[in-house]
C-alpha cells in the first residue's frame, strides 16, 4: 500500500471515530422565541434584533452575539451544565459538518405558537418553519451518518421549547382591540393557543423528539416594558398577569394529556412562571436588588423601547432580574437552569433534568 494510501484510510479512520464520538454523546436542539434565541435573527432582515451594545457586554467575548441577555441564555447554561459544547444558531454558515452533530438551535425572537404573533417584526423565523429546519437539518446529518444513526441522535437528544409569550404581549395585547382580542375573549384565545401548541409539539414528536423541555410564560405582567406602560406603584399588570395564570396551567394539563396518549414521559412542563415569581415577590432572598427596573432601558423601570448604547446600564448585572424590559439578566436565567436541573415537582412535571440524566445514563 503506498504511503498515500495509508494517509488517506488513517484519515478516514479518524473522520469516522471524531463522528462516533460525537453520535455517542447527546446532541440538544432549541425551538422557541427571544427566550432561547442566541443568533439566528441576526441572519434576518428584521427589528428583532440583540445585535449592538450592551447586549453580549458580559459574555466570554464582551461582545453582541444576537443573544437577548447580558450574558448567555438558559440554552448556554443548559449546555454549560452538562458539559457539552453550546449549539450554533442554525442559520449560521459555521453550523456545518461535525459541528451539526452537537445539535442546533432554530429559534427566533418574536415567534409564537400562533402564526400571526409578531408580525410587526416581519422576517422571524416562525414555530413551523423552525420544524422544517429540523427536517432538513436531519436530512444534511443523515448524509454524514447515515438515517439510522441520525435518527439515533435525534431520539436521544434534549430538546428545549419557549413559546406562548409573545402570543399576549405581541398579539392578543399589542394593541388595544387587536384582531385577537376583537375575535376571542381571553378565556376562549387561552384554550385556542393551547390546541394550536399541540400541534406543534405533536409534529416535534412525529420528527423523533422524546425528551423535551417545555417552558412556561413568566410573569407577563411584571416585566419592566409591561409595568412602564400599566403600573403606578411597581405592581404587576392584572391583565397579562390573568393571561399568564390562566395559560400556564393549561400547558401542563395539555402536556399530559400528550404523555398519556404517548404512553411515556417525552414532554416536561418547567414552570418559569413560579421562578420568576419567586425572584420577583423576595428578590433579596435570591441576592437581586432589583425585580423590576431593567439594567438596561429608559424611561419608567428602564422598561421603555429597546436596550441600546445609549440607554441607562446598571453598573452591577447580578444584582438585576432583569436585563433588558422583557429578558432575564445572566443570572436570573442561572437560577432558572437551577431548577430546571433540581427542582421539585412545584416547578418541574413530572421530573426535573437531573432526574431525566439520571434515568437515561442506566438505559
Amino acid at each position: 500500500m503506498s504511503i498515500l494510501s495509508c494517509f488517506l484510510v488513517s484519515w478516514v479512520f479518524f473522520v469516522l471515530g471524531n463522528l462516533v464520538n460525537h453520535v455517542e454523546g447527546s446532541a440538544f436542539f432549541v425551538f422557541g422565541d427571544s427566550l432561547v434565541d442566541n443568533g439566528n435573527n441576526n441572519f434576518l432582515a428584521t427589528s428583532a434584533r440583540a445585535e449592538a451594545p450592551p447586549y453580549g457586554i458580559d459574555y466570554p467575548s464582551h461582545r453582541p452575539t444576537g443573544r437577548f441577555s447580558n450574558g448567555l441564555n438558559i440554552p448556554d447554561i443548559i449546555s454549560e451544565r452538562m458539559g457539552w459544547e453550546a449549539t450554533m444558531p442554525y442559520l449560521s454558515p459555521q453550523l456545518n459538518g461535525q459541528k451539526l452533530l452537537v445539535g442546533a438551535n432554530f429559534a427566533s425572537a418574536g415567534v409564537g405558537v400562533l402564526n400571526d404573533t409578531g408580525f410587526q417584526f416581519v422576517n422571524i423565523i416562525r414555530i413551523y418553519q423552525q420544524l422544517n429546519y429540523f427536517e432538513e437539518y436531519q436530512r444534511k446529518v443523515s448524509a454524514l451518518i447515515g438515517e439510522e444513526e441520525t435518527e439515533r441522535l435525534v431520539n436521544e437528544a434534549l430538546v428545549l421549547i419557549t413559546l406562548g409569550g409573545n402570543d399576549f404581549v405581541n398579539n392578543y395585547y399589542l394593541v388595544p382591540y387587536s384582531a385577537r382580542s376583537r375575535q376571542f375573549s381571553l378565556q376562549n384565545y387561552v384554550p385556542f393557543v393551547i390546541s394550536e401548541y399541540k400541534k406543534v409539539l405533536q409534529r416535534l414528536h412525529k420528527l423523533g423528539a422524546r425528551r423535551v423541555l417545555v417552558t412556561g410564560t413568566g410573569p407577563l405582567g411584571c416585566v419592566p416594558a409591561e409595568l412602564a406602560l400599566h403600573s403606578r406603584n411597581g405592581e404587576c399588570a392584572q391583565e397579562l398577569q390573568r393571561a399568564a395564570s390562566l395559560y400556564n396551567p393549561q400547558l401542563v394539563q395539555m402536556l399530559k394529556k400528550l404523555n398519556n396518549d404517548i404512553g411515556d414521559d417525552v414532554f416536561i412542563a418547567a414552570n418559569t412562571n413560579q421562578m420568576h415569581l419567586d425572584f420577583i415577590n423576595n428578590p433579596r432572598q435570591f441576592g437581586f436588588t432589583s425585580s423590576k427596573r431593567a439594567c438596561c432601558g429608559q424611561g419608567p423601570y428602564n422598561g421603555i423601547g429597546l436596550c441600546t448604547p445609549l440607554s441607562n446600564l446598571c453598573a452591577n448585572r447580578n444584582l438585576y432580574v432583569f436585563w433588558d424590559p422583557f429578558h432575564p439578566s445572566e443570572r436570573a436565567n442561572r437560577l432558572i437552569v437551577e431548577q430546571i436541573f433540581t427542582g421539585s415537582n412545584t416547578y418541574m412535571d413530572p421530573m426535573n433534568l437531573s432526574t431525566i440524566v439520571a434515568m437515561d445514563s442506566r438505559v
